[in-house]
């Protein structure tokens, strides 16, 4: 196998032109999983944990290399709730944002608040340079993700300042160390636009446009209007069943922590 470690973004950039069909490696906590359960033994790996780049925090940039233990203090209070929801202290300081985008989970507990933000994904390599893509256009379902051999990712841009309320919550088996059965993240502005996403109940992060819409227009929400709002996002996910869940019980989460990320963000 052979294994490289740039130091910087250009020999990174080089590497992976060199070898397009590398496997990036991070955090690792996704990447050793498969090497040690499941066989993988990719013939180029190319450890991104020493580019300064992509560390990068701030002005509405969040590096691909950023850990989870550093993303619990970002200054966006929905990523930082997720953040603090993420496997065990060691997994939050060795996982990173880019790990969730390159594995591109359902699951994957970072993901519903870029849904929600509307990120871009920037990406770069040699060949095609630095090109942008909408979350939506970068997460295509489970572990497929938008990226072109030799790529890298490099983090994700928040195209405008997210608003001061904002919630994330997650469903699971336990209270700690769980991957989520359902999981939201949802940010009010002060005219009352709402975006809500969800994760685990489809095959990629899901926006609920019909219950955005209908409680974006409720500038000051009633009780009824906050049970339509979590009654229209059950309506609008589409789950699935498996050994972690069942469609039916995955549907009925969803409505709950809609409702609930809602009622905090209006206290």
């Amino acid at each position: 196998m052979l294994f490289l470690r740039p130091t910087s973004l250009d020999e990174a950039l080089d590497a992976l032109a060199a070898h397009p069909r590398a496997t990036v490696l991070a955090g690792g906590t996704d990447l050793m999983v498969q090497a040690n359960y499941f066989g993988l033994r990719p013939e180029a790996v190319v450890a991104v944990r020493r580019v300064p780049e992509l560390q990068e925090i701030g002005s509405g940039f969040i590096g691909a290399g950023c850990t989870w233990a550093r993303l619990e203090q970002a200054p966006w209070p929905g990523l930082a709730q997720a953040a603090r929801t993420v496997g065990s202290p060691q997994i939050r300081h060795a996982g990173t944002l880019g790990g969730n985008l390159g594995t591109a989970s359902p699951a994957g507990d970072g993901l519903p608040f870029l849904a929600a933000a509307e990120a871009h994904i920037e990406v770069a390599s040699r060949a095609d340079g630095v090109r942008r893509l909408r979350w939506d256009e970068f997460l295509l379902g489970p572990k497929r993700n938008g990226l072109r051999p030799g790529e890298l990712i490099l983090g994700a841009r928040l195209p405008a300042a997210p608003p001061r309320r904002q919630a994330f919550a997650k469903v699971g088996a336990r209270n700690a160390m769980v991957i989520a059965v359902a999981s939201a993240c949802l940010l009010r502005e002060e005219d009352g636009t709402t975006r809500l996403a969800l994760g685990s109940v489809g095959p990629t992060p899901l926006r609920a446009r019909r219950a955005e819409e209908m409680i974006s227009a409720e500038r000051r929400p009633s009780p009824a209007a906050v049970a339509e709002f979590g009654r229209l996002v059950s309506e609008e996910v589409r789950p699935i069943t498996d050994h972690r869940s069942t469609e039916a019980y995955r549907r009925h989460a969803a409505g709950v922590l809609a409702r609930r990320l809602l009622e905090r963000c209006l206290a």
